[in-house]
């Protein structure tokens, strides 16, 4: 039976899969990618074991086996690869003291917030030291009349959100799960609502970060909050999306927005790829403030409606959302609406009802496990790849011609507004050959994006899965610089090792 006939049979009602997503065909095998690991023929002694509890205390060190294995994964396909032992600090000089401790027992160290990264940024060794930080969860200090706000790393960005509502404010980066704020400045997370409030690197002011050695560092120099700065090099955005490779981000001060007084979300349909992206192209060339604009393909919409029990049609389609006064976000989704309708689409339904709103992005959100839940016992291998706004009819639809010639399947979601969308290709985890079509198809498209002029990863980051992909984008100069930077801040190679580099 070829890959993904079961999907099909169990799934033979959905429309979508009906209409020929999977081709019999020969396997080829793609060379396995190297990765980097640690020796693993020694565990973590006994006597660094208590050198540890004697900084955090006994209660906040484990080497219990579910709780390693928890550890050793995220929510990527990579398998899992669990530390030694996991220590909860509760205080910088804290993780401090345990860095001191790794450096001169020359033991990698791993962060981990929630576990919700896409890259296997977590995955460890039997000699590794994971150091979990979310009980470091205070919002230190709240300046809402300037609009910031500094965080430890245990604060999620629910957590923020629902602290900061009675304020009038609100933290805008959304990439869909509940990642902590500090984990976010970690991968350069974006989101939803990227398109208008920018990504974590236009929104993060100063961090403070334990480096390899334990040596404590302020970015932007010890409680420095100013909107922006031209004093020196820019080491805020140096550690925002280095993956943990350089440092702990032990405080992040990050910018916050007004809740906007009106909000109002719509969902519109097209008959084609192509229609839906020119229209999100003319919005953004008319100067429409649009807060979110996210493509989601018919099999995605399929997925969708199983998955969140929606009725939307089955189609290519765009989710939006708009912010402003009353009068503002009326002008907008008149001039929007207009929009939809010259290049053909249909269904223009908005809503300012917020649990009609709520119940649009949560199942935006839940989309990565609604496509899962297509093939279920399968995993799914989610691609990143940004390239200008342009160029993604060409992408998309040379990606989808590529997953059905692999008989693969591969829901699509996008932030099209900032020219970044996923897929999420779906395969067997106990089925070598399906693996690695999986990787190829992943690889196919991210080097035509490179070619294109775009990105491998526009907001997972490059973790274990796209060193190679990394190397082709930015060059040998790139790497070798990139090297020089971290052998400066981490010349022993134990801060999160085997990542990025």
């Amino acid at each position: 039976m070829y890959p993904g006939a079961r999907a099909i049979a169990r799934f033979g009602s959905c429309p979508v899969l009906r209409k020929g997503l999977f081709r019999k065909r020969a396997f080829t095998a793609v060379p396995r990618i190297c990765i980097r690991k640690f020796s693993t023929d020694r565990s973590i002694s006994q006597d660094i074991e208590g050198l540890l509890k004697s900084v955090v205390g006994l209660n906040n060190v484990t080497t219990s086996k579910s709780v390693l294995e928890h550890h050793g994964q995220d929510e990527s396909y990579h398998s899992n690869s669990p530390p030694g032992i996991v220590v909860w600090p509760e205080s910088t000089e804290q993780v401090s003291q345990v860095a001191k401790i790794c450096y001169a027992n020359d033991l990698p160290m791993i962060p981990f917030g929630t576990g919700t990264g896409m890259e296997g940024g977590v995955c460890s060794t039997s000699e590794s030291v994971c150091v979990n930080l979310t009980k470091m969860d205070e919002i230190v200090d709240l300046n809402s009349e300037d609009f910031d706000v500094t965080v430890q790393p245990g604060v999620t960005r629910n957590t923020l959100n629902s602290y900061l509502r009675d304020q009038g404010l609100w933290f805008t980066v959304d990439p869909g799960a509940d990642a902590s704020v500090c984990g976010m400045c970690a991968t350069c997370a974006s989101g939803t609502n990227s398109v208008r409030y920018g990504t974590m690197k236009e929104n993060v002011m100063n961090l403070e970060v334990v480096l390899a050695d334990g040596t404590i560092l302020h970015t932007g120099g010890k409680g420095k909050r100013s909107r922006k700065t031209s004093a020196g090099y820019n080491l805020t955005n140096l550690f925002v999306g280095s993956e943990g490779t350089l440092g702990f981000i032990t405080k992040a001060t990050v910018r916050l927005y007004g809740i906007p007084e009106s909000i109002v979300s719509a969902v519109c349909t097209f008959d084609s790829i192509q229609s839906a992206v020119e229209t999100v192209i003319q919005v953004l060339q008319c100067g429409i403030p649009i807060a979110r604009i996210e493509f989601l393909d018919e099999l995605s919409i399929e997925a969708v409606n199983r998955y969140s029990n929606l009725n939307n049609k089955v189609a290519p389609s765009l989710f939006l959302e708009f912010h402003g006064s009353h009068n503002s976000v009326e002008d907008q989704t008149k001039a929007v609406g207009e929009l939809v309708l010259e290049n053909g689409g249909s269904n223009f339904q908005w809503s300012e009802d917020l649990a009609e709103r709520n119940k649009l992005w949560q199942a935006r959100h839940n989309a990565y496990y609604a496509n899962i839940a297509l093939r279920p016992e399968c995993k799914g291998m989610a691609t990143d790849v940004c390239v200008p706004m342009t160029k993604l009819p060409e992408i998309i639809m040379a990606t989808k011609q590529d997953l059905m010639d692999h008989g693969m399947i591969g829901p699509m979601v996008g932030h099209v507004g900032d020219g970044n969308f996923h897929t999420v290709i779906l395969f067997d985890p106990n089925n070598p050959e399906e693996l690695q079509t999986a990787k190829k198809v992943s690889e196919n498209m991210a080097r035509m994006a490179l070619s294109l002029g775009g990105t491998c990863t526009g907001e997972h980051g490059i973790g274990i899965g796209k060193r190679q992909l990394l190397r082709e984008e930015i060059g040998e100069t790139g790497i070798q610089t990139m090297k020089h930077i971290k052998a400066a801040l981490d010349p022993k190679n134990i801060m999160n090792p085997g990542k990025v580099l």
